[in-house]
């Protein structure tokens, strides 16, 4: 979606304060890439979702946001250049795509559940469809699904599918923390799909990601960002994670390996810059984020930044003001 007036603020601050420039594409000797790329694709200028490729090493799959079509683009985290792009057919008109999620069985889960004004639709859809073996331009048919939240509509820009059960859960996206949202067992194409909260997300979330062995949550801010045990859907919070100050940080994905963590952000030649992933993210795992720890139980999540963002905390208030003063000066636009 057009974002906000004070990202240009915010962007503007962001840039002024030095930060460490985004990484490069590069290829970590094995060709996968995983150690962050840039997406060269002029097409790409709103990349709001990002997930790893099930059946293809080194892919990340991606789509823009409001205002392109039905599509979504195979980028090579090798080269940084799209190698497939998938038109979905079989649905309407996408209104404001925000997440991508792949599930069991290779099937890409596309959330076309954005809402900039919190309440506008009173429905929103979700998209499956499988993921290509081959990678080539092509249209394949999407099975479509009419959400509905229990307690009333609301903006989203977080889809998330267990890797083990395949169910559906949604966070909403609110300033002052939102909840995560479970969606029925099984999503069903002949009437409604009821989804209820089950749990509170302390984070003003724009996206989320599974660990591939469906044990860790990771769920991403603007300016930070928290991960929490799965425990069967009973999440329990664990620590915060190092997420780079990007200009508009959109996306999140496990490598397929689980070992790291790609931070994705909207803009032309949008950097995805690789972290590690805490603890457990894998069914073995040695490596721990220095941005993650116990204390991080009392943190709020929505300004930490990590060892990665060189930034006082001075500065990170001055970007904070700017953000929520503008967006509460335009919020009636």
């Amino acid at each position: 979606m057009r974002r906000f007036l004070a990202f240009l603020g915010a962007g503007f601050l962001v840039g002024a304060l030095a930060l460490p420039a985004a990484a490069a594409p590069s290829d970590d000797g094995d060709g996968k890439g995983d150690k962050g790329f840039t997406i060269t694709d002029s097409r790409i200028t709103e990349s709001s979702g990002l997930a790893a490729s099930h059946l293809h090493p080194g892919i990340y799959w991606t789509h823009n946001d409001s205002n392109d079509g039905p599509y979504i683009y195979a980028v090579d985290s090798g080269t940084g250049k799209t190698v497939a792009t998938v038109t979905f057919s079989g649905v309407g008109k996408p209104r404001d795509v925000e997440a991508i999620s792949i599930g069991p069985d290779n099937e890409i889960y596309i959330g076309d559940i954005g809402d900039n004004l919190d309440g506008t639709w009173p429905y929103v859809w979700i998209y499956k469809l499988p993921e290509p073996k081959v990678l080539k331009n092509q249209t394949i048919k999407a099975t479509q699904y009419v959400v509905k939240y229990s307690d009333g509509a609301r903006n989203a820009e977080s889809l998330i599918v267990h890797p083990k059960t395949g169910r559906v859960y949604i966070i909403d996206k609110k300033e002052d923390g939102g909840h995560l949202f479970e969606g029925p067992a099984k999503l069903s194409t002949s009437g409604t799909n009821y989804f209820k909260p089950v749990a509170v997300v302390d984070l003003w979330a724009t996206d989320a990601a599974f660990s591939p062995n469906g044990r860790q949550l990771a769920v991403r801010g603007y300016f930070g960002g928290v991960y929490y045990d799965w425990n069967g859907g009973k999440i329990k919070r664990e620590g915060r994670l190092d997420v780079p100050l990007q200009g508009q940080g959109e996306s999140v994905s496990y490598s397929a390996d689980g070992t790291k963590l790609m931070y994705g952000s909207e803009g032309t030649d949008s950097p995805v810059q690789a972290e590690d992933a805490p603890d457990g993210a894998t069914s073995s795992s040695s490596k721990s984020p220095s941005g993650s720890g116990s204390s991080a139980s009392g943190d709020d999540g929505g300004s930490g930044t990590g060892s990665t963002v060189k930034v006082g905390a001075v500065a990170v208030v001055i970007v904070l003001g700017a953000l929520f003063g503008l967006r509460r000066l335009t919020r009636r636009n």
